[in-house]
């Protein structure tokens, strides 16, 4: 889909090399520059999340790489970067020096609170971010503290994706007007945003600020419950029709105490019902019994469990690379699976990078 479109990303971590494989799994060419004799942070070796990219080393502070940064940038569609706000001015990259010499470039930004603002120069996390934001505040149960969710609704959700969007938005407004942008991604506002599919619940007294009363995040049929195993299913039985499916699987279509589906009163003694009930069963018993039903409940499976499923193996959401379990380019074109592709070395494409930039 992005055949032709050029991509230059700075190494960094998280949101922004997610953001360099999400448009290289797109079709873009995506080139990482990484740092010249030092690995990141993380691993020494090829990271899953440069995958389809192409790789050249290069010491930024060094005049004569930097040249071939200026000048692969120089050449590209889009940048991405995710240092604290001035990093890349002060290394002779920023957007004003950029623009001068590309005018159609989107230098694409990724940091978690934002270009501006009093914490913009701040340390922080994915958790950080979210706390913020107001998006973690619905997360766990009412009684305990918010729980940690996985690097994904900060880092990911309001941060990578958004960033990708911007990036594209950015690319489409050069292709009509000649003219480039600068793209704030911050994680705050991404996951700031995201909230608006709940804030719209509040608008029909769906949501409350008091946690664990709102439509989702507090009644029987929106929770997951432990089984006999040890392991855990999932119930979120929102509409009517599947409430009473549910019901009916459980066998409790005739029990009143459970037949009031949105009486926030009875929510502590209908979880209890529930619980009690899902903990007569292991998890691939109740996976058995409610196959194929509208019920809208499913167990709790880890990523290595989750490319076993039949559902997802079926479509092939799980793939080994190189001997990794990864999840397959999303979303599909025209029923297309995108094959996995493989990470480069660490300056794996110099030679053929610096020959096509004549240096």
């Amino acid at each position: 889909m992005l055949d032709g479109i050029k991509i230059v990303e700075i190494e960094g971590l998280g949101p922004a090399p997610f953001a360099g494989m999400m448009l290289a799994d797109l079709g873009a060419e995506v080139t990482v520059i990484h740092r010249k004799g030092k690995a990141g942070s993380i691993t020494a070796e090829a990271s899953l999340l440069d995958r389809g990219k192409r790789s050249i080393a290069l010491d930024l502070k060094d005049r004569a790489d930097l040249e071939v940064a200026r000048a692969l940038i120089a050449q590209s569609d889009g940048v991405i970067e995710g240092f604290r706000p001035g990093v890349m001015e002060r290394l002779g990259l920023g957007p004003e020096v950029c623009h001068a010499d590309n005018p159609n470039l989107v230098f694409g930004r990724m940091t978690g609170w934002g270009q501006t603002g009093p914490r913009a120069f701040q340390a922080g996390h994915d958790l950080n971010y979210i706390a913020t934001s107001g998006a973690l505040y619905y997360a766990g149960l009412p009684d305990d503290a918010p729980v940690t969710p996985a690097t994904l609704l900060g880092d990911i959700g309001g941060g990578a994706l958004y960033l990708v969007a911007g990036i594209l938005s950015g690319i489409i407004k050069a292709g009509r007007t000649g003219q480039g942008c600068v793209v704030d991604a911050a994680i705050v506002d991404g996951s700031a945003h995201m909230m608006n599919l709940l804030m719209a619940l509040g608008q029909g007294g769906g949501l409350s600020e008091i946690r664990g009363a709102s439509l989702l995040d507090g009644p029987h049929w929106s929770r997951s419950y432990m089984c006999a195993c040890g392991g855990h299913i999932t119930v979120q039985a929102l509409e009517p029709q599947f409430y009473k499916t549910l019901l009916v699987a459980l066998d409790l279509e005739a029990d009143e105490t459970m037949s009031a589906q949105h009486d926030g009163r009875q929510w502590g003694a209908q979880t209890a019902r529930f619980a009690a009930i899902f903990l007569e069963k292991s998890r691939a018993e109740w996976a058995l019994h409610f196959e194929g039903s509208d019920a809208c409940v499913a167990v709790v499976l880890n990523p290595w469990e989750a490319a076993q499923d039949p559902h997802m193996k079926e479509r092939e959401t799980w793939g080994f690379e190189n001997g990794h379990l990864q999840a397959s380019a999303a979303p599909r074109f025209d029923g297309k699976i995108a094959r996995l592709k493989s990470a480069p070395a660490r300056d794996a494409d110099r030679v053929e990078i610096l020959s096509e930039l004549d240096i």
